[in-house]
């Protein structure tokens, strides 16, 4: 994986950890074979292994990703026990 690509992606991106799902499930489709799905999206990809394709994709802005809003943790109110 180049190392230039790397912190490119990286700033397009934000989150490291993001990026790297991102980059894991692109090589997945990549190496899958899966028709339409596993073929490269940038012009020039030869001499390029999965995880470099992945990376140029996310550069160009090829491949998108959305960051969900954080959700607001409700705990239920327990209910009285009637006695017996």
């Amino acid at each position: 994986m180049n190392a230039e690509l790397c912190k490119k992606a990286a700033e397009k991106v934000g989150n490291p950890n993001i990026l790297v799902n991102i980059v894991s499930r692109r090589v997945r489709q990549l190496n899958s074979g899966a028709g339409g799905v596993c073929r490269p999206l940038i012009a020039n990809a030869t001499g390029l292994g999965a995880a470099d394709i992945a990376l140029r994709e996310i550069i160009e802005e090829k491949i998108g990703w959305d960051i969900p809003e954080p959700a607001e943790v409700v705990r239920p109110v327990p209910r009285k026990r009637k006695k017996h």
